[in-house]
């Protein structure tokens, strides 16, 4: 079976060498405009390209601002700290998460709270959210507490897993309800949308990454976006060191952040966002393919996009029933050729929030045992 279906992914790879999880596809102007950057002499945080693809960037996605970012961490850091976000404060996410989601929480010292995903999304579940709210807090002037802690919650983030729209719209009301601001982890979703509505735009802030091996990539880099003006101007003053602005004077009006993304990043990212409708049409194609490929597995499911969304399919990923097979799949997989990876490790299972806050994470331990990323490239 596991045969079968290195098989598969050769063909339409068109390789019988070793094949990556994701790698990035440059295939349009990225040359063009880096050589252009280049010789512009301007390839740090200043030039026409951020400038550039911050106005195309939110243009494309729906928002009002967007704001360039040296990589999604330090977007979803300033996104936190916008939001309101401070030291002892709490924050609402999901277990089942790369590390950058809580890494960016506790750099200000506040501390992750995990609820529940839903299976279906892979992202954090609208019902387990309020079940949380419900046995756990009290609005107290407007304030969202934590009647275990005593602290108060002051954000929620979810992520958007694999490209996969969580509930979003639910969980916007729910968190608006109980006066916690949204800052949407929409570092894998772009392209992806919840009821005709772009990922990352729900909330009062989203977060986006452009690491070497998501759907469009600068080799590093990230954007907040926002529809307030007056957030957007914040963030690009704490990410540019929080310099007020002068011809020569180096003046700094507080503790700041050297966050801004360089020219020369962001040079590749316009060409590369020039690209995005045509990699987004190649990772659908290739899901309906895995679909069709998966449907006569009998142990092994392939994630679907969710219903009322739209999957830019960033990581392609398969549910091995049986989880004692799991690491037999990932085992026979890359012993030939064909790069595979399990789903990361619970957030809550790491000894950095082993004493967090949990909800009940009965679907986020099943998904954690058997999700798997199969290859996911653009295929040109």
């Amino acid at each position: 079976m596991y045969k079968d279906i290195i098989e598969f992914i050769q063909n339409v790879y068109n390789t019988k060498e070793f094949i990556p999880l994701h790698e990035p596809r440059f295939i349009g102007n990225e040359k063009k405009y880096l050589n252009d950057c280049i010789e512009s002499t301007f390839v740090s945080s200043v030039g026409k390209y951020v400038d550039t693809f911050e106005l195309e960037f939110a243009k494309k996605v729906g928002a009002k601002y967007a704001v360039a970012t040296v990589n999604g961490t330090a977007a979803l850091h300033i996104s936190l700290i916008l939001a309101d976000v401070k030291r002892d404060d709490e924050v609402i996410t999901q277990p089942l998460t790369f590390i950058a989601t809580c890494n960016a929480i506790s750099y200000i010292g506040a501390k992750p709270i995990f609820v529940d995903v839903d299976l279906d999304t892979i992202g954090l579940s609208p019902k387990s959210l309020e079940e949380f709210l419900k046995a756990n807090c009290e609005i107290i002037d407007s304030t969202c507490k934590n009647k275990t802690t005593g602290k108060t919650i002051k954000a929620c983030v979810p992520m958007h897993t694999f490209g996969h729209a969580c509930k979003i719209q639910e969980i916007q009301e729910i968190c608006d309800e109980w006066h916690i601001a949204l800052v949407e982890d929409a570092a894998e979703s772009l392209g992806s949308y919840y009821n005709n509505k772009q990922t990352g735009t729900f909330g009062k802030l989203g977060a986006f990454s452009f690491n070497g091996n998501k759907i469009i990539t600068s080799g590093g880099g990230g954007v907040i976006v926002t529809d307030d003006e007056k957030l957007a101007k914040k963030a690009k003053h704490l990410t540019t060191t929080a310099k007020i602005p002068h011809k020569w004077e180096y003046v700094h009006d507080e503790i700041g952040f050297n966050y801004r993304m360089p020219n020369l990043n962001a040079a590749l990212l316009v060409a590369q966002l020039e690209q995005l409708d045509t990699f987004i049409k190649s990772k659908r194609d290739l899901a309906l393919k895995y679909e069709e490929l998966f449907s006569s597995v009998v142990d092994i499911d392939f994630v679907k996009e969710p219903s009322n969304s739209k999957s830019n399919y960033w990581l392609q990923a398969v549910i091995v029933k049986d989880v004692k097979n799991r690491d037999e799949f990932l085992d026979f997989t890359n012993k030939n050729g064909v790069m595979t990876r399990p789903i990361w490790k619970l957030m809550n299972e790491l000894e950095m929030f082993k004493d967090c806050q949990c909800g009940g994470l009965k679907n986020s331990k099943y998904l954690e045992q058997r999700v798997v990323n199969i290859s996911s490239s653009v295929v040109i």
